[in-house]
């Protein structure tokens, strides 16, 4: 008797195909079905404090300890001061940049705006020599501000992005926005969202007893059934540690 054809799937033939980059935080993983997508270019946006760039470098070490090549592009952090506070929460980067496996890059955004003149000038050269897996621009504000109007802002956000694809490695950038509790709901103007494959929302609200809470939120992900809750993080010696549980309840001041 022949087999039948079609017939219901299994759970790991309805998985998802595309590719995931592991971050290093399994219940971010687990949030967006494996990580984030491999070749994709993301966004992460929050305010002073909310923990972007640990979030930023912990995705990084995650490649490191997985041999992959690593790059971090900053336009304000300065070497030896990233260098030393994230070794406080065991990310020892120097080891992995002696190895020639990290590779630490500190641009002015007038450097990335001749990068898009120059159609990827050497900066690209540089990423296809190394053979970058994981890539870091932090933070893409100082960038954006070279740009008066919201059509030129995008303008630029395509050519970059039209660029960073071309190196077929995944992506992290991030923007400094304050976010609210409102904003748990999102809505902003900003061109570079529209653009990316993936906006990841960092807050660092007060709530009614004085203290702050930090959480995290996918707003969105192409091609990825991501979870639509927050969930509570805190920043230990480990870097980000995220609660298990989403937050159900808001209590928040205004």
């Amino acid at each position: 008797m022949a087999a039948k054809k079609g017939g219901k799937k299994t759970s790991k033939e309805s998985s998802s195909k595309i590719k995931k980059t592991p971050t290093g935080m399994p219940v971010f993983d687990k949030m967006c079905d494996g990580g984030l997508n491999s070749e994709s270019v993301n966004l992460v946006v929050g305010g002073a404090g909310s923990g972007k760039t640990i979030f930023s470098v912990q995705f990084l070490y995650e490649g490191l300890r997985r041999g992959e090549t690593c790059m971090y592009i900053t336009f304000e952090e300065k070497r030896d001061e990233l260098f030393e506070n994230m070794l406080e929460i065991g990310f020892d980067l120097e080891k992995y940049e002696k190895a020639g496996n990290f590779i630490f890059i500190e641009y002015s955004p007038e450097k990335v705006r001749a990068m898009l003149e120059e159609g990827g000038g050497t900066l690209e050269s540089l990423v296809y020599k190394k053979k970058i897996n994981r890539l870091v621009i932090d933070s893409i504000t100082s960038f954006t501000l070279l740009f008066e109007s919201e059509l030129a802002k995008r303008e630029a956000a395509l050519s970059l992005f039209d660029i960073i694809k071309r190196w077929k490695c995944s992506v992290l950038l991030t923007m400094e926005k304050e976010l609210s509790a409102d904003e748990l709901f999102y809505g902003s103007e900003s061109a570079m969202e529209f653009e990316v494959d993936s906006v990841i929302l960092m807050f660092f609200l007060r709530i009614k007893d004085g203290l702050r809470q930090r959480l995290i939120e996918i707003l969105k992900m192409r091609g990825t059934k991501h979870s639509k809750y927050a969930y509570p993080f805190e920043i230990t010696d480990k870097g980000i540690t995220i609660s298990k549980s989403p937050l159900k309840k808001m209590n928040f001041r205004n």
